[in-house]
């Protein structure tokens, strides 16, 4: 009789049993089976639950999920960047080493250094360049009423500079944009820089124009300027006049005759009559040398009552006389430069 078949047990197919810690509740035997495999959104579950355990659970029973958290925090949150580092020009890399190019640069400060005291050295007494920037100091408002008291001068009634103390104490003109009477240089030089360009077009209006025409121009125009300059300069030194903007103030007065010049160009556009085109050149010549007489006599005669000076007040009345006939002649040298601008 043959024996029977050896007994085999069924190899399980489901996972093994997986013990629960004792304290966790809902399980009565301690054990707990899963019957299938998880869900797609178990890992999800479980991860969350992963923290409320932690302190129970052992470590070979910790959740693979947990372990990969840690590295994708680090992802989500960089260390802090370092600071910034701006990199240094390589002299190197020309064939210069760092001696040498620290050299050159100390000796450009120096040069320029050297330059801007030379400057205010050799000009700084003729032409105060801190002043400059006073003279500038304009606005749309002084500009029109400006070029309405050049054109005009006849209605202006008061011509006194007005005065301003500064930080020191002392007594100072006030900017142009806060007085009429005040010269600036915005006027003059946009003045020249027209007339400078009204002289290249009337030569393309009558067929001569060439590049050569705006250099001619504005040299013959600065040559003017610089001779007005000059006779006024040397007046005001030979009758004892002193004022510490006077040389800055001489160019700015020197520069308002190229507005009846201009003007004057201009009216020789509209195919007048010889004797209307002059007529209207006097009128702007007269309006020019009075503007000049009236606005001179405050550096020439300055009101002692103003600056609070008395240097005016002990004044013979020889040199008095001496100063106005100066700026009748410095009125009447208007013709001469006026009449030269014109020809262009």
């Amino acid at each position: 009789m043959a024996s029977p078949p050896p007994l085999r047990h069924p190899v399980p197919t489901h996972p093994a049993y997986i013990p629960e810690p004792p304290s966790t509740p809902g399980s009565p035997n301690g054990y707990q089976r899963f019957s299938s495999s998880p869900g797609p959104t178990q890992p999800q579950q479980q991860q969350h639950s992963v923290p409320q355990q932690q302190q129970h659970v052992p470590a070979y029973m910790t959740s693979p999920f947990q372990h990969s958290q840690q590295p994708q925090q680090h992802a989500l949150h960089p260390p802090p960047s370092q600071p910034s580092f701006v990199p240094q020009p390589d002299f190197g890399a020309w064939g210069i080493n760092d001696t040498t190019a620290q050299f050159g640069m100390q000796l450009g400060s120096s040069a320029v250094a050297a330059g801007q005291e030379y400057v205010q050295k050799n000009f700084g007494g003729i032409i105060p360049l801190s002043s400059v920037k006073h003279h500038f100091n304009v606005s749309n408002s002084y500009v029109i009423h400006k070029l309405k008291l050049v054109v005009f001068p006849w209605t202006h009634k008061s011509w006194s500079r007005r005065v301003h103390r500064s930080q020191q104490g002392q007594a100072e003109y006030q900017d142009p944009r806060d007085d009429i009477n005040s010269p600036d240089l915005y006027i003059p030089l946009m003045a020249f820089v027209t007339y400078v360009l009204i002289s290249a077009f009337n030569s393309g209006l009558q067929s001569r124009f060439h590049p050569e025409v705006l250099g001619q121009s504005a040299s013959s125009a600065l040559a003017v300027v610089f001779v007005d300059f000059l006779f006024v300069y040397i007046g005001c030194y030979l009758l004892n006049v002193q004022a510490s903007s006077q040389a800055v103030d001489i160019i700015a007065y020197s520069g308002y005759k190229f507005v009846g010049v201009i003007l004057t160009i201009v009216s020789s556009y509209l195919y007048l009559s010889a004797a209307l085109y002059y007529i209207i050149f006097f009128y702007f010549f007269f309006a020019n040398g009075l503007f000049l007489l009236r606005s001179l006599r405050s550096l020439v005669l300055p009101d002692p009552a103003v600056l609070n000076t008395s240097s005016t007040a002990t004044i013979s009345p020889g040199l008095r006389r001496r100063r106005i006939s100066f700026l009748l002649i410095e009125a009447a040298c208007q013709f001469a430069y006026m009449f030269f601008l014109v020809r262009v």
